[in-house]
């Protein structure tokens, strides 16, 4: 990894620690609930932020904050490094939703596994999973609160613009969601194409956005919103159907090879392939019933999945579906990398970046 990002990632992990300790005061417990801080018994608080440390701290590249002080820097002119130190106070905003939607979706995907261990709702129970994901994203906005920076003449404002970046973000990453969940209860339900690249950018890539929105707001080039945001969908659906791929095929890191299968999710490849194959829908839908009917792991599990692969693979789908993402990413990059920023003649270079979280 390139060693700048390290040391930003490292900054990044250390202000995530900051505002969720393993051993949380009067102090932070006065600074996240308010006064009321002063009468919480820190063992109530530890019970409520132990299954979030335990998510947050398993891994995760944090490449969403990390993106968002390339952003700040690209942006940021003679006053680069502040707006990078100002990215970092923020960075929480966007890794706590994050990892608040994972625990939410682990529990609507009845997953078992996350980042090589059980899934917080398997560990802690649904409940406490529930609660604790929840509050994860109002953790988020207490970051908002906070922030303060002397670089605007008027904080309030730029707070205001912050807030309804997030808030614009929450709305659209659980309508995407709310697409997808529907579109899995519903295994006979076939979306068009553009239907999953529109529910992906809501749900895969609002984060995304949000982190470029907050760089562009943080180094006061609120000209740079749009265009990045537009570019930040494209990576991240690019990087979703990356996933998809990987998930059928090589299997992704701390998760169950196939897993989408058994979940009945409707990733890219599979649409691709009823869309264009759609007399063999009822074949598919069968193996997408069995794998759900014997669970994830199960060895007739894995057979109906070797056996989707193989059709997919000898149809060509996996790999136009591969390419497809590959292509989303290479567009984002382009936008990055070579300054096609309104306004502006900032260059992003990406490509480190992307080869870091492909």
């Amino acid at each position: 990894m390139d060693q700048e990002y390290t040391l930003r990632i490292i900054k990044i992990d250390a202000e995530l620690e900051r505002w969720l300790p393993l051993e949380p005061d009067s102090e932070w417990a006065q600074k996240v609930f308010g006064d009321i801080g002063k009468k919480i018994n820190v063992d109530e608080i530890k019970l409520l932020l132990t299954p979030l440390r335990e998510l947050l701290f398993r891994g995760g590249k944090r490449w969403r904050p990390l993106l968002m002080t390339l952003v700040c820097e690209a942006l940021g002119n003679n006053k680069a490094a502040k707006c990078v130190d100002a990215a970092i106070k923020l960075s929480p905003v966007v890794e706590f939703s994050h990892n608040a939607s994972l625990i939410h979706d682990d529990i609507e995907d009845s997953s078992d596994e996350r980042r090589g261990k059980p899934a917080i709702h398997k560990m802690f129970g649904t409940d406490v999973a529930i609660n604790s994901g929840s509050f994860f994203y109002f953790l988020a906005s207490a970051c908002i609160d906070e922030f303060e920076t002397s670089r605007y003449k008027d904080d309030i404002f730029n707070k205001g613009i912050i807030y309804k970046l997030w808030m614009d973000c929450m709305r659209r990453l659980h309508l995407g969601q709310s697409m997808d969940i529907n579109w899995h209860r519903n295994i006979t339900f076939v979306p068009k194409t553009q239907d999953y690249f529109l529910m992906c950018a809501m749900k895969t890539g609002s984060l995304a956005r949000l982190s470029t929105e907050i760089g562009a707001v943080l180094s006061d080039s609120l000209d740079m919103i749009q265009v990045l945001g537009e570019a930040a969908d494209k990576m991240g659906v690019g990087f979703q159907i990356i996933d998809d791929v990987k998930n059928l095929t090589t299997g992704i890191q701390g998760k169950k090879r196939g897993d989408d299968v058994v979940e009945g999710k409707k990733s890219l490849p599979i649409i691709m392939f009823l869309n264009k194959y759609p007399e063999k829908q009822k074949q598919i839908f069968e193996i997408f019933s069995a794998a759900k009917q014997k669970g994830s792991g199960a060895s007739e599990s894995e057979q109906k999945i070797d056996e989707l692969c193989n059709i997919l693979n000898s149809s060509g789908i996996i790999e136009e579906a591969e390419k497809t993402g590959k292509t989303l990413l290479d567009e984002a990059k382009e936008i990055f990398h070579n300054g096609k920023l309104t306004g502006s003649s900032a260059k992003i270079n990406l490509d480190n970046f992307i080869n870091l979280i492909s």
